[in-house]
């Protein structure tokens, strides 16, 4: 009996562990480093954005996933639209740049449509 208690204990804390993986829109956006950039291509599985925020990263091109963790994050996803970008933090230093740890999309000003 003690072994059974045992388990369930420890069922119950692996299960309430990995429930905790899953952050809010609001904790992301209060929490998460983001950048802002104009949509100029839109692709399947990524966009490419041209930075508008970050005074070091103004005017270039980055590659941004669309592989994002948080599934209520903006995804229709049009060229011209001002986007800002939760992320890790990490840019990939490449050409173009490439952001590929993604938290959440959000839409500051649509495109004119």
């Amino acid at each position: 009996m003690k072994r059974l208690i045992i388990f369930a204990l420890i069922l119950v804390t692996i299960f309430g562990l990995v429930g905790c993986n899953h952050r809010s829109m609001n904790y992301i956006i209060d929490h998460e480093p983001s950048i802002v950039g104009i949509v100029e291509e839109v692709y399947e599985s990524y966009i490419l954005i041209n930075i508008k925020s970050e005074e070091y990263l103004k005017g270039q091109d980055c590659k941004v996933s669309l592989e994002v963790e948080n599934k209520d994050s903006y995804t229709e996803i049009s060229v011209g639209d001002e986007v800002f970008v939760y992320y890790d933090g990490n840019i990939s230093e490449s050409d173009p740049l490439q952001i590929n740890t993604v938290y959440a999309i959000t839409l500051k000003t649509p495109a004119n449509r």
